[in-house]
């Protein structure tokens, strides 16, 4: 999947505690190195404790944070796509992540999803009418980005979904 981007301003607060505070872009001149590494490191494992609170797994998952890029970099074999994608999600969808470098890869291959990014005033049905021309079907995107939506009612502009292929 390569590089995505996200919305820096959106997307769950992860790093509001000291511990889990990623390196900022503007650090001052004389912070010492260990503690910007410190930093992005608590950064790293804070994703990874949201992506497990989603219940997604990976072989050799881990994360890599750089604060001062505003970049996460995530690695580790997913069982399916589907799951590579989610976890490309929890990784982009937190506020002060602008890209994900994805360098996972998947046991079992297939059809990589689109994306929409959520404007004001979109909802499921909107999306769902746009890319599969069947409002209806907005259930499909919503079980797809399932468990970081917890109600078709619940998104938010500038998140980032999956909008898997048409079965």
């Amino acid at each position: 999947m390569g590089m995505l981007d996200f919305i820096k301003e959106a997307g769950e607060k992860l790093f509001g505690g000291n511990a889990a505070k990623a390196a900022p872009a503007e650090a001052p001149a004389d912070a010492p190195s260990a503690d910007v590494d410190a930093a992005n490191r608590a950064a790293g494992d804070a994703i990874e404790g949201y992506i497990k609170q989603m219940n997604l797994d990976a072989t050799g998952l881990m994360v890599q944070v750089d604060g001062a890029q505003a970049l996460v970099t995530v690695f580790g074999v997913a069982p399916d796509q589907a799951t590579r994608e989610k976890i490309v999600l929890c990784c982009g969808n937190v506020q002060g992540v602008e890209r994900v470098e994805d360098k996972m890869s998947v046991n079992v291959d297939s059809i990589e999803s689109t994306w929409h990014t959520v404007v004001k005033g979109d909802t499921l049905w909107a999306i769902s009418q746009a890319a599969y021309g069947n409002g209806a079907l907005y259930t499909t995107i919503f079980e797809a980005n399932q468990p970081m939506l917890s109600h078709p009612d619940k998104i938010y502009p500038g998140q980032k979904l999956r909008i898997p292929p048409k079965a």
